[in-house]
């Protein structure tokens, strides 16, 4: 009578173990939420194996509970994972070195040998042959703890490239946005006195610099160069209201002391000084041969003198904007511009990579191609080949934006 009662026994625990998994597997299939999967998982092990109590910590981006049945409030908070779970690789029984008062077995669960949850399990009961039931069917448990938490981890993962691929339609439609903030060599303003080339490459999706050429009267042509401190959405957010507020600013009559000031008030307005931009901006007036500048502490610009053969550095008179509330006085400066004369600007991204010696580069490559007679934009193309950019230099980590003019006799 007894075997046959221990028959009973064994059948009714392998059709719950079945009837479990089944019902375990559906609620899966079914996409229950993440609460209610965890739900039916205590169930099954607390009102049907008897454990009173059960935490699970999970990885995601960081270790965290997911699940606290039974354990006081102060144990959960008290565990390290970092400290003092992760050393451990296989089920523990009542391992004393553990010491987590309340816990008696300890399973980790793990993927591709990273560990993805621990499962602490304490106040199991015990029969009367002195084996707790949660023991003897323990592969059941870690067996079921195992498709739970792949089940979430899925879900998870499932969650993550759903916000990965908005946020990628996100950039897309950023980056199509930007680009249509940075004129193409199309629409420059061009004529008999002045051309003007530009070349832009964001690190990322989009970036924090920016140029600009805008016919400013029927004489005077101004263009600039700028780059926000930092990279990607939060620059490029910077970038674009910056971008707004220069074209509403800049005129043909405005100083420009007071165009730098008005931007000054504007970026720190917005940024509070968390971020600022360095920033060239000039105006060139065909009638006059006279280009006039500001360099707020932005990479200098290389100017050729075409009469003289000189090269000079149009270094930073002042500091970037928004880097205080309240910008220093500052003076522009005058250069007398010569037939057939070239200006190139640029951004750290170009000055800041290493040539073969190990060093960054500075100016020296544009210095290399602008003495001569070609047309700027030659000088320019030929000196991004030769760096291999953008496509063939591993170096490359930051954004890189050029814009340069030949001033025509």
């Amino acid at each position: 009578m007894r075997k046959k009662k221990t028959s009973v026994d064994r059948l009714q625990i392998s059709r719950f173990k079945l009837d479990s998994l089944l019902d375990i597997t559906l609620s899966i299939n079914d996409n229950l939420p993440t609460e209610d999967l965890l739900s039916k998982y205590e169930s099954i092990l607390r009102n049907k194996l008897g454990i009173g109590k059960i935490i699970i910590f999970k990885h995601s981006l960081r270790w965290e509970c997911i699940l606290n049945a039974g354990f006081p409030e102060e144990v959960e908070t008290g565990i390290d994972v970092e400290n003092k779970l992760l050393k451990y690789n296989e089920t523990e029984i009542r391992n004393k070195n553990l010491g987590i008062e309340g816990v008696e077995i300890l399973i980790p669960i793990f993927s591709n040998n990273t560990p993805l949850a621990f499962i602490l399990i304490g106040d199991i009961e015990e029969d009367r042959k002195g084996m707790s039931p949660v023991i003897r069917h323990l592969n059941f448990v870690k067996t079921i703890s195992g498709i739970i938490i792949a089940a979430i981890e899925n879900k998870r993962l499932f969650m993550e490239s759903l916000r990965q691929e908005a946020l990628k339609k996100e950039l897309e439609l950023a980056a199509e946005m930007q680009q249509k903030l940075i004129p193409d060599n199309r629409s420059m303003p061009v004529n008999e006195k002045l051309r003007i080339t530009g070349f832009y490459y964001p690190h990322y999706e989009v970036g924090g610099d920016y140029y600009d050429c805008i016919r400013l009267s029927p004489s005077k042509t101004g263009f600039c160069i700028a780059d926000v401190s930092g990279k990607g959405i939060a620059a490029a957010i910077l970038m674009s209201n910056f971008q707004a507020g220069f074209r509403a600013l800049f005129t043909s009559d405005i100083e420009l002391e007071t165009l730098v000031i008005k931007l000054n008030d504007l970026i720190w307005t917005n940024a509070e000084g968390d971020k600022f931009i360095t920033f060239f901006v000039a105006r060139y007036d065909h009638q006059t041969a006279i280009l006039e500048y500001i360099n707020a502490g932005h990479n200098p610009p290389v100017f050729f003198n075409n009469e003289s053969r000189q090269l000079t550095h149009l270094h930073s008179q002042c500091i970037g904007i928004g880097m205080i509330d309240e910008m220093p006085p500052v003076k522009h400066e005058v250069l007398h511009i010569t037939a057939n004369s070239k200006i190139v600007c640029y951004t750290d991204g170009l000055s800041d990579l290493k040539g073969d010696n190990g060093k960054e580069i500075l100016t020296s490559e544009i210095v290399k191609h602008i003495k001569n007679k070609m047309p700027v934009e030659e000088n320019v193309k030929k000196m991004l080949d030769k760096l291999g950019i953008p496509d063939n230099n591993p170096g490359l980590f930051d954004d890189v934006s050029i814009i340069a003019a030949d001033f025509i006799k």
